[in-house]
């Protein structure tokens, strides 16, 4: 094994980047840079059927976003290139090594057509599924000389054996043996060239000089035929890292109709980059001292890959909201109001000071949209039942509530500093002129100002934001309705 740790992410690009594969470019990423290593990107685009336009560019947003730097790619020619396998089937790689197995009986070409191949398939655990029998195999050097001459389409298979074990070793599943007679002849080279996912993964993987392949544990049962690659080559098989399946909350695969599987997907509901990244790398792993917000470069020092589950993780989105939240109330004001702006000018359209709002709400979120049931009443005051005025702890009952009003809007009139301070100092005067308690008072008034149970602020404030002329408006309305 080379002395450095190298690592790859190699994504297809087929759209968004969901989560479970974002994990596997975060856990590749920590393991090469915890150990001073290189983390390299690589395209997979073989599967043509499946390509998205535009794919390739998600892939490189999300990367920068998250801070996932690569050492070599596409755009960093680290030496071991191409680092897109469109271009590499362009040179021709595949095809040869694919051919130096076929010289040393480990691979053959299969000629079968398709209704051929349609016989073969047979029902296994419900499923119906083809089992190669190996057909072309057998067919002498000659005839397949005088096919391939001919050009009859084929396909280069590899050359399992049906008998014995094959054991492979995965640094959190430990080691796993599989009957040969498991492992079908599975293609390598396709019809039109171009290789199979599994094969150009270990030649690459080999090329590029990967040391650690992390990938989701839907690839176990692959390890052995790639396992047979590497030993059929004479090649030193790296160490892999299988992670835990990613489920949802009900406990089944995280899919894309849940509506938030994709990085993408989080940002646009309002989650920040830290956060998602953070929360990412607990899905199946955590630190020996169970600390949960972690910094990239926290999580760099601390990741062990040793420490990744073997359960499934369960994406939990209340966590979720509840971790970014915890980021929320660390940003720098600044970048927050940016952030939080355009929810809030979608509900309130009248000149009120967004500042002021802004550090209202700061420390009330999870996650951005949130901000928009909590100052909605800014703009106006939504239909309530008067029965909000009745409050056991404050002692106050829709009469008392409307008496306090009707005593405190004369002085609302007379007010002409409308500033938090200079309302919060005049309405204790005249608790204390009237014997009252504090929210006894602020109860009412908050009601008629917001007619919500829970605003992001007090009484006073609330009037400070919305002016003299609007609050003594909605004084006046709450008046009439408690008539």
């Amino acid at each position: 094994m080379a002395d450095k740790i190298r690592t790859r992410f190699a994504p297809s690009p087929t759209g968004r980047m969901h989560v479970g594969n974002l994990r596997t470019a975060l856990y590749a990423y920590l393991i090469a840079k915890h150990e001073g290593g290189d983390f390299l990107l690589r395209i997979e685009d073989t599967d043509q059927e499946r390509l998205v336009e535009g794919a390739v560019d998600i892939i490189y947003r999300t990367m920068q976003a998250t801070g996932l730097v690569h050492d070599e790619g596409p755009d960093k020619d680290g030496g071991v290139g191409p680092y897109v396998q469109s271009e590499r089937v362009k040179s021709g790689i595949y095809m040869e090594y694919a051919k130096k197995l076929i010289d040393k009986g480990e691979a053959y070409y299969c000629f079968c057509d398709k209704e051929r191949l349609e016989s073969l398939k047979q029902e296994v655990a419900g499923k119906e599924i083809m089992i190669y029998d190996k057909h072309c195999l057998h067919l002498s050097k000659e005839e397949v000389e005088e096919k391939l001459k001919a050009g009859v389409p084929y396909v280069i298979r590899q050359n399992n054996p049906q008998t014995g074990t094959t054991t492979f070793h995965d640094e959190i599943y430990g080691d796993i043996t599989v009957d040969n007679s498991e492992l079908d002849d599975m293609i390598l080279i396709k019809s039109d060239g171009y290789p199979t996912y599994n094969f150009a993964n270990v030649v690459d993987d080999h090329l590029m000089g990967i040391t650690h392949v992390v990938r989701g544990n839907e690839y176990l049962s692959s390890s052995p035929k790639y396992n047979r690659l590497y030993d059929a080559f004479g090649w030193e098989v790296p160490v892999y890292v299988h992670c835990p399946l990613i489920t949802d909350e009900n406990h089944k695969k995280l899919s894309k109709r849940c509506g938030h599987s994709s990085y993408e997907d989080l940002i646009e509901q309002g989650f920040l980059t830290e956060a998602v990244v953070n929360f990412v790398a607990l899905l199946g792993w955590s630190p020996e001292d169970n600390q949960e917000i972690m910094s990239l470069q926290e999580l760099i020092e601390k990741f062990d890959y040793h420490h990744i589950s073997k359960s499934p993780a369960v994406f939990d989105y209340g966590k979720l909201k509840w971790m970014n939240g915890e980021y929320i109330k660390k940003m720098d004001f600044e970048p927050f109001y940016e952030r939080a702006l355009p929810y809030m000018k979608e509900v309130i359209t009248k000149d009120y000071d967004f500042k002021k709002i802004a550090q209202m709400v700061k420390t009330r979120i999870e996650i951005f949209p949130d901000i928009k049931d909590l100052i909605d009443f800014f703009e106006e005051v939504p239909e309530y039942d008067v029965a909000m005025y009745t409050h056991k702890k404050m002692k106050t009952t829709a009469e008392s509530s409307l008496q306090v009003l009707k005593e405190v809007l004369p002085l609302l009139k007379a007010q002409e500093d409308y500033s938090n301070d200079a309302l919060y100092e005049m309405l204790c005067a005249f608790v204390k002129e009237k014997g009252y308690k504090n929210g006894y008072v602020m109860w009412p008034i908050r009601t008629a100002a917001s007619g919500k149970q829970m605003t992001p602020c007090g009484a006073t404030e609330i009037l400070e934001i919305l002016g003299k002329e609007e609050s003594i408006a909605r004084i006046e309305k709450a008046i009439e309705k408690l008539s």
